[in-house]
């Protein structure tokens, strides 16, 4: 005989395999949708360029050791990727006024318009894909993302 209390557990992990299901179809659509970004900012700009330029612009400035300890990427390739977003127009570098050897990389007004027009493109089909959801259903989304992302 099962006991209502092992049910519970059955169901408990029943949801979170259904979860973690779900989760990885997000990452692997989210994935895509860096690549689709990158290729409407510019069809030569990587995945990784886009990582770079999105957090350049979110944070107004950064250098390149900050970028590689936080995407845990080696200098080398943050160095290529800074140098493409360079040749592409949409980060601009100068010395750091505090430590000459450093670079001081911000984001371009065509890097700012760009990545605008994609979280607006981006917002608009969030509110397609939540729509018939309540703003109760919408916050308790919320939080398990924000709960997920503390891990």
């Amino acid at each position: 005989m099962v006991t209502s209390e092992a049910a519970m557990s059955s169901d408990v992990d029943t949801a979170l395999s259904d979860l973690q299901t779900h989760l990885n179809l997000i990452f692997a659509r989210t994935r895509t949708l860096w690549k689709e970004s990158a290729a409407r900012i510019d069809p030569e700009l990587q995945v990784g360029g886009y990582k770079l330029l999105t957090f350049i612009e979110r944070a107004d400035q950064a250098n390149a050791h900050e970028l590689a300890e936080r995407f845990e990427m080696d200098k080398s390739v943050i160095s290529r990727q800074v140098r493409m977003l360079e040749e592409l127009g949409l980060i601009e570098s100068r010395p750091d006024e505090r430590d000459g050897r450093l670079r001081v990389l911000t984001a371009t007004p065509a890097a700012h318009a760009a990545l605008a027009q994609l979280r607006r493109d981006h917002a608009t089909r969030l509110r397609t894909v939540v729509a018939g959801l309540t703003q109760d259903e919408i916050t308790a989304a919320s939080k398990v993302f924000r709960l997920l992302s503390e891990v």
